[in-house]
Formats: C-alpha cells, sequence, structure tokens
C-alpha cells in the first residue's frame, strides 16, 4: 500500500483549516498554517477569492478529501469503507464515520496513548498494541464495543512508554472509550454517536459525492 511522505501541512493549507495532523506542534506557533494559511503552490494566495464560487462537485470533493486526510486513509479504502457503510443500516455518511472512528490506531490515538493518528499507527505496525490479549499489527482493524486494547508487557520498558504514563491521562478521551492511564489499557464501551466524533467533517457531502 502507497504511503504520503510529503509535507502534512500543505495537506491542512490545501483544506484551507488545521486538520491537526502533526499532534502538540499544530497547537504551538510552530504550525505552518499559522504562518501560511493560503493553499499550497504557486497559486495558492489567488484560491482563497474562489472558494465562495466553489461547484457542487468541488464542495463534494474537499469534503471527501478532507476526511481522507483526517484519518490517514487512501482513495482505495476510503471507498471501500463506504461500500460497508451503505450495506449497514442506517444513515449512509454516519455509518461511515462511525467506522473510521473504530479503526484501531484512530481508538490508540483517541484513547491519549499517540499524538496523531500516524504515530498511532506506527506503534501499531511495531506490534506495541494488543487487542484482547492478542496482537495486533494491522491499524485498520476495526474493533467492537467490549474490546480491550493494551499495551504490550515487551514494548512497556521502551522510554516512550514509560514518559505517556505520565500524562496520558491529562489527554481529551472520548465517553465512549474507557480509559486505564496507570495501566496503558482502555475498552471501547459503546459505538460512538455523531455528536461525539470530533473533526468538523460533512458526511452528507461525501455521500453526495459517491452518489454522482
Amino acid at each position: 500500500m502507497g504511503k504520503y511522505i510529503g509535507p502534512v501541512c500543505k495537506l491542512c493549507r490545501r483544506e484551507g483549516e488545521k486538520l491537526f495532523l502533526k499532534g502538540e506542534r499544530c497547537y504551538s506557533p510552530k504550525c505552518s498554517f499559522e504562518k501560511r494559511g493560503f493553499a499550497p503552490g504557486q497559486h495558492g494566495r489567488t484560491r482563497q477569492g474562489r472558494q465562495e464560487r466553489e461547484s457542487d462537485f468541488a464542495r463534494q470533493l474537499r469534503a471527501k478529501q478532507k476526511a481522507r486526510r483526517v484519518y490517514g486513509i487512501f482513495e482505495r479504502q476510503f471507498r471501500r469503507y463506504f461500500g460497508i457503510a451503505q450495506k449497514t443500516k442506517g444513515l449512509t455518511g454516519f455509518n461511515l464515520l462511525r467506522t473510521l472512528e473504530l479503526r484501531l490506531d484512530n481508538v490508540v490515538f483517541r484513547t491519549g496513548l499517540a499524538v496523531d493518528r500516524a504515530q498511532a499507527r506506527q506503534l501499531v505496525n511495531h506490534g506495541h498494541i494488543l487487542v484482547n490479549n492478542s496482537r495486533a499489527d494491522v491499524p485498520s482493524m476495526l474493533l467492537n464495543p467490549g474490546d480491550r486494547i493494551t499495551v504490550a508487557e515487551n514494548a512497556r520498558g521502551k522510554t516512550y512508554w514509560k514518559e505517556v504514563v505520565d500524562f496520558v491521562d491529562k489527554r481529551l478521551c472520548p465517553v465512549w472509550i474507557e480509559r486505564d492511564g496507570k495501566n496503558l489499557s482502555a475498552r471501547v464501551l459503546r459505538l460512538p454517536e455523531r455528536s461525539e466524533i470530533e473533526g468538523n467533517l460533512n458526511e452528507q457531502l461525501i455521500v453526495e459525492y459517491y452518489s454522482r
């Protein structure tokens, strides 16, 4: 599978808002979006005045691209998630966002064990995370209510996890996840509600994009 290796701040600038892809740096004065809030490229500054004249397709595309970039997913996989959402009972757009929230890397991030989703994917890929006491090294694994994630015992001695213990409880954790910061573990209590999904995403425009 491909991997985006370019500067992630460009993704924020292209969407015209902070997507918080670099963890704590996004909250500091070093954030590139604060210095250059216009779109990247030669004509980035001139695009700002054209946003009000965007076509319906352009708005739909931007909504889809924004969601993909927030969760760090490529087009093929994102389209597959949309197919799953269509087959699930209920609103397709909400089902899509709920599915994305239940990805293992996202739950690790939401729990506060990682500063951003990119770091969460790395922790999962390196085998630091267990799901129901079994090693899970696939970031796209979808969790269910009742599933429990913990940090592997052989990884706890690493410097990163020793430092995380000191401040994990200070990070925000959604109410649909029960966190035990002292033991570096968490449990999915239930499926998230729409109001509990952060990111300022417009799922209706995404549905319209794929329904063309």
